[in-house]
């Protein structure tokens, strides 16, 4: 998979910052995307350094020493397990005559990595690198059913797929989370995961999960907070309008890989997922990732909106005073609802987008068209050959 979007960014990110971060999920192919960088860069000194590597990690226990004398492009894979080793990247960065660029790689979250913004602040900037995309890969039904995640996608079966997802479930769970700082056994935390699963779509109501884990909020909001910086889980907070109306405060909550959403609710095939229940709050959470990846809006610029008299929007995209608007309907040909209407003239849109799994385009209002994904990434910039 050429993810050339990615490698273009580092190299623009490196005119101005002396250190870049590509941060993701475990296996979303970070390690890959580096090595490719490596190769088309035609750097003439490069230092590797794996953090999972015992050997690697004992080099850098004196960690002054061994990168002091470097030259060159320093990578350090899985930084996260090192933080402290950035303020001493702040220092070397700073020297008078600087020989060293740095490329660090994490499967962590910058508010998880504190460290790094506050020690490399205006010193380093990150590229946030997904699983595959509606942007790189065909065919759609295939990359909604597996996910994103490379070998997921790659797999020879859906059952191999399948295979594949619960692994990487179980050592997220029984390694990743314990890293963490999450004191709860591996068991107790699929459990959760699996209420997520079933959540999936939906305002998170934390005294439900609180009382069903036998603990507090405030614990089970620590864990989602935990879960959503390490790119697993997303928590979309709700848009504060200043209109006359009551409005949800707690966030949404969706698994960020449908692929691993379906391993959860044990969905093996596009028949199965057709037939449930969830299918459409999965296709909900799917195209919101795909349309935030297509649009390339942060993280702090996703919110959804609803009343508590049932008017509601699935993805409002605030970028100062532009807004874009987007609903999420698993119909061929969905139409226009009043609670549309009611975020149009609450809000104040121009316009709302509703992205489809149909294959046509058109406006069923002056106000409202109905798109499907690669219609949308074509009208964003992104070559319909581009996958």
């Amino acid at each position: 998979m050429d993810r050339r979007k990615f490698r273009e960014r580092i190299d623009t990110l490196f005119r101005s910052h002396p250190a870049v971060g590509i941060l993701g999920p475990r296996q979303c192919g970070k390690t890959t995307l580096a090595r490719d960088y490596l190769k088309t860069s035609a750097r003439r000194w490069v230092h590797y350094f794996d953090l999972e590597d015992p050997e690697d990690l004992a080099r850098l226990d004196d960690a002054r020493l061994t990168l002091s004398p470097l030259r060159g492009l320093v990578v350090i894979d899985e930084i996260q397990r090192r933080p402290e080793l950035f303020p001493l990247l702040r220092v070397l960065v700073d020297r008078r005559t600087p020989s060293q660029r740095y490329l660090v790689l994490g499967s962590a979250s910058r508010e998880l990595i504190r460290q790094s913004s506050e020690s490399l602040a205006g010193r380093i900037a990150y590229v946030e690198l997904p699983p595959f995309t509606s942007t790189e890969t065909h065919p759609l039904q295939r990359l909604w059913l597996r996910g994103g995640f490379p070998r997921s996608w790659l797999a020879r079966s859906n059952a191999d797929s399948m295979n594949w997802r619960k692994a990487y479930m179980a050592t997220f769970l029984e390694r990743d989370v314990p890293a963490l700082g999450i004191d709860m056994p591996p068991g107790a935390m699929r459990r959760l995961w699996l209420m997520l699963a079933h959540s999936h779509g939906n305002v998170l109501n934390a005294s439900d999960l609180a009382r069903s884990m036998d603990t507090s909020q405030p614990t089970i909001r620590r864990y989602l907070d935990l879960l959503s910086g390490t790119f697993t889980t997303r928590l979309l907070p709700p848009w504060h309008a200043s209109v006359r109306k009551r409005q949800v405060k707690s966030p949404k909550v969706f698994f960020r890989d449908s692929g691993i959403l379906h391993a959860l609710l044990d969905l093996p095939d596009m028949a199965a997922l057709r037939g449930h229940p969830a299918v459409g709050a999965s296709w909900e959470g799917f195209a919101l990732e795909q349309v935030t990846h297509i649009v390339e809006a942060s993280t702090e610029e996703c919110h959804f909106w609803r009343t508590h008299t049932g008017a509601e929007l699935d993805l409002l995209i605030v970028r100062g005073r532009e807004r874009l608007a987007f609903e999420f309907k698993y119909s061929s040909a969905p139409k226009t609802t009043r609670s549309m209407y009611s975020a149009l003239d609450d809000l104040g849109l121009d316009h709302i987008t509703i992205v489809c799994p149909g294959a046509s385009t058109y406006p069923p209002s002056s106000k409202v068209t109905v798109t499907n994904l690669a219609d949308l990434a074509i009208r964003h910039g992104f070559s319909q050959e581009s996958p």
